[in-house]
């Protein structure tokens, strides 16, 4: 008689489920994740919170808002304010009824062992929800973002636990939004960069980048390299979508721009001044 043999195994509709399944994460996400660790309460090691989103028509998980939880954690246990999540969710839904539940985040790196009591939670309010990790502790100057979504280890028809699974993530920032992140990954900022200095910090990236596509053209003139059409057309748009202005009327563009640009810092100088000076006037007419 053959001995029989029982199959651990992952449940088939999870695991086709999971590999095909990625998520999107806006950068307001982040910054709101990163505020809300710098204000949490002392005896807190970690933030959590909800993530907002909809679920985009290729099956991506578009993630655009979040709001932090009040919790508390043990070695073997966790306890979430419920009322105060359900209660946040219904004033997010009264300015932006399309954002649903999509999943959860936590900070630090990777999961923990309370992680799958919260995710399990977060199953109750919609099926299979993201996990997101947020590493605000940004080690070696590099803030690690992750995605995991929970698959079911069963044996045979018996459910035993639950692994989280990566799934790809993507973060796509704009100049201004990368410029913020820039300033998050060292430990310590001596301050907020000004516009100008932000412009500053773009055009040096632009330069280089366009350095890089020089060098790569020229490998590819000079044979050191394969040319590679998808990135030729990728070039070939770019270039053309770039406007045709006159060298003086591109230096007249800038001009005026920067000259709108200081006359406002001008008049908002002028405008702290006389409410200083009309509340020094109003304290001491007050004691006269």
């Amino acid at each position: 008689m053959a001995n029989e043999q029982t199959v651990l195994q992952f449940p088939l509709f999870s695991s086709s489920s999971s590999s095909s399944l990625s998520a999107k994460v806006h950068p307001l996400v982040v910054f709101n994740i990163c505020d809300c660790y710098v204000r949490r309460p002392d005896q807190a090691e970690r933030v959590i919170g909800t993530l907002l989103g909809s679920i985009l028509p290729d099956g991506t998980v578009d993630i655009r808002n979040s709001y932090a939880v009040p919790h508390s954690e043990s070695s073997d246990q966790v306890a979430l304010d419920i009322d105060y999540h359900h209660n946040m969710l219904i004033s997010h839904q009264k300015v932006n009824p399309k954002e649903v539940i999509v999943g959860w985040y936590s900070t630090g790196l990777g999961v923990t062992g309370g992680s799958a009591l919260i995710h399990e939670f977060y199953s109750r309010e919609v099926p299979n929800p993201v996990h997101l990790t947020v590493d605000t502790g940004f080690r070696n100057g590099e803030g690690t973002i992750k995605a995991y979504v929970s698959v079911n280890l069963s044996l045979g028809d018996r459910q035993l636990a639950a692994q989280f699974q990566e799934i790809p993530l993507d973060l796509r920032m704009v100049e201004a939004e990368q410029v913020g992140f820039d300033i998050l990954k060292p430990t310590a900022v001596d301050k907020i960069p000004t516009d100008l200095e932000g412009m500053e910090a773009s055009l040096e990236r632009l330069l280089a980048l366009i350095d890089d596509v020089y060098k790569y053209v020229d490998n590819v003139v000079e044979g050191h390299i394969a040319p590679d059409n998808s990135i030729g057309r990728f070039i070939s748009d770019t270039l053309a979508s770039v406007p045709k202005i006159p060298p003086a009327a591109f230096d007249k563009l800038v001009n005026d721009s920067l000259q709108d640009h200081l006359l406002l810092l001008y008049l908002s100088s002028i405008t702290r001044t006389q409410l200083s000076l009309a509340e020094k006037l109003n304290t001491a007419a007050q004691i006269l």
